[in-house]
């Protein structure tokens, strides 16, 4: 069982021991979508680096649409936080994303709205949150990509990707392994990609989702081995800001007549996990291996699992940043971390301002 007076004091004593030894300050890009997730930013624009909200899509002809937030824009400006939207294919879908790399006139019209959605908008940057496309295509985006860069940084903007990771090229042996390395993982050209743009976001989290049987979010020795691959291609620490997970995940029993009884998961913030747990009457043990905190209980005899992301987890996560001197980290999304973390973030006084 988690004993809560003992994390709030191990959460102390790190902070205490970087602000004495002089903290490396880290560059902290947040993810913002949704209204908690604007109401969050508000409330802690001071301990951000970068805000980045997933508000534009790019269609299949290479036409960008999208806004961002009022409240949003003039709090950046206020507070001094780099705004750096992204940019994705709607739904992350593959065909529209095939298109823009593959056909002519699309993507000569993608290249020319990147650049205008910089010059018109005059954000700091804007970071590419294009995912599942095929690893046919892999060589496809890296040149768009270099295309890109030339005609955002023209317009006076950075340019970044957000990237699948991935434990090596082995594509796995079943189903699963091969479907997810084909469409998700496997084609982004990690070194090519972190020498054209100014970083890489490596997005360490979602180990396991809905689409997977129950496990930790963003398992430690997982994010560790990840990491220790992108380095081992010769990425530039200083290229990489390392995925942190502020969401949980929960796994339960469901039915509807067209799918039937299934296992479903879903992304919930660590607020809700917590009131799910309480209900149940159950507190979650910590994984000291894992670096998170989980629960597994039965519920009319059938068993519910979940895995949390609190403060904790996160500060101990964040030590891979520390211990291989990357350049920050990346947090999907803000308004789904442990409250408690920005209190163990300011104590710890890690963030790196603009």
């Amino acid at each position: 069982m988690i004993d809560r007076p003992s994390i709030a004091a191990s959460l102390a004593l790190v902070a205490l021991c970087h602000s004495a030894a002089g903290a490396q300050k880290l560059e902290a890009l947040w993810y913002l979508r949704g209204e908690e997730s604007i109401q969050a930013f508000i409330a802690h624009a001071d301990q951000i680096s970068i805000v980045s909200p997933q508000v534009f899509v790019m269609d299949s002809n290479g036409v960008i649409r999208g806004s961002v937030d009022p409240r949003v824009i003039a709090t950046a400006k206020a507070k001094g936080v780099k705004l750096v939207p992204l940019v994705m294919n709607p739904g992350f879908d593959q065909p529209s994303i095939h298109r823009v790399l593959n056909d002519p006139a699309a993507r000569a019209r993608a290249l020319r709205s990147l650049a205008a959605l910089c010059r018109d908008n005059k954000f700091d940057g804007i970071q590419f949150d294009y995912e599942n496309f095929h690893v046919s295509d892999k060589d496809a985006f890296t040149s768009f990509t270099r295309e890109a860069v030339d005609s955002v940084h023209r317009a006076g903007c950075s340019l970044s990707a957000a990237v699948v990771p991935r434990l090596g090229e082995d594509p796995g042996s079943n189903s699963y392994d091969r479907w997810i390395h084909d469409n998700w993982r496997a084609a982004f050209d990690y070194k090519a990609l972190a020498d054209t743009l100014d970083f890489i976001s490596y997005m360490t989290y979602a180990q396991h989702t809905g689409g997977s049987p129950p496990g930790p979010v963003a398992g430690y020795q997982w994010m560790l081995a990840c990491l220790e691959y992108v380095l081992s291609l010769g990425v530039p620490p200083s290229k990489i800001s390392l995925g942190l997970a502020g969401y949980s995940d929960w796994w339960y029993p469901a039915y509807d007549e067209r799918n039937g009884s299934r296992l479903r998961g879903s992304d919930i913030s660590y607020e809700r996990g917590m009131e799910i747990l309480s209900r149940a009457g159950v507190t979650p043990v910590w994984d000291d291996r894992q670096k998170s905190p989980y629960a597994m209980w039965e519920a009319q005899g059938v068993f519910q699992h979940m895995w949390l992301e609190d403060a904790r987890a996160f500060m101990a996560k964040l030590e891979l940043v520390k211990q291989h001197g990357l350049r920050g980290y990346s947090v999907w999304v803000l308004g789904s971390e442990d409250p408690k973390l920005w209190d163990a973030l300011r104590l710890a006084g890690v963030t790196r301002r603009p």
